[in-house]
């Protein structure tokens, strides 16, 4: 895959970088910070300008937030709540805790978009529940853009201080994907673990 992301850079150019980035924030487990890092060695030779990269890096951050933000906007409320009203007993979820889901994006949602975009993978999540919250699109895009831009300027800013030696970064970026993916994944088997739990309660009762 960073094969991939390096023809597709040398290839297109920031063009390049901007796309590999949209793609990235709809397929979550390619290596954004990577395809950064790569295009701040180029900024540091001189054949990318750091402001057209981090600008065109930035747009295709938000692009890619849009496709996922559209999927979870077209799931409405009402469907979930029927949904977790047939099923949700299996998963221990109530109506009434879907209500506390939706009234707390309602609350903290800016913070969580703004804050979701400095994370891997997490970056990416944050953009379905803001569809299905119905979050207000401009006011979407407006985060999204603030928090992407700190991310990919970040990155770029340490691939041109470390020049060629770019891929040394590679280990940030692994160690921080794998504490994230420990994190998610815990939570994960915490569900499911509860799921099974309220599976067995309701078939014995």
């Amino acid at each position: 895959m960073l094969d991939f992301a390096i023809k597709l850079v040398e290839n297109l150019g920031i063009f390049g970088a901007g796309l590999f980035i949209a793609i990235e924030s709809i397929v979550i487990p390619l290596p954004s910070e990577l395809v950064l890092l790569l295009s701040g060695f180029n900024v540091s030779t001189g054949e990318f300008s750091f402001f057209p990269l981090w600008v065109t890096t930035s747009i295709g951050s938000l692009i890619g937030a849009l496709v996922l933000y559209s999927i979870g906007y077209g799931f409405s409320k009402e469907r979930l709540s029927r949904i977790v009203s047939s099923y949700g007993k299996y998963l221990g979820v109530k109506d009434s805790d879907l209500s506390k889901s939706f009234n707390l994006f309602e609350r903290y949602g800016s913070a969580i978009i703004l804050l979701g975009r400095l994370f891997p993978l997490i970056r990416s999540l944050v953009s379905v529940p803001a569809g299905l919250a119905k979050m207000n699109l401009v006011k979407f895009s407006i985060l999204t853009l603030a928090g992407s831009s700190i991310f990919n300027a970040a990155w770029i800013y340490i691939g041109i201080q470390l020049g060629d030696k770019w891929r040394n970064a590679e280990e940030w970026a692994n160690t921080l994907n794998l504490v994230v993916n420990i994190g998610i994944f815990a939570v994960i088997g915490a569900l499911i673990i509860r799921a099974i739990r309220n599976w067995k309660t309701a078939r014995s009762q």
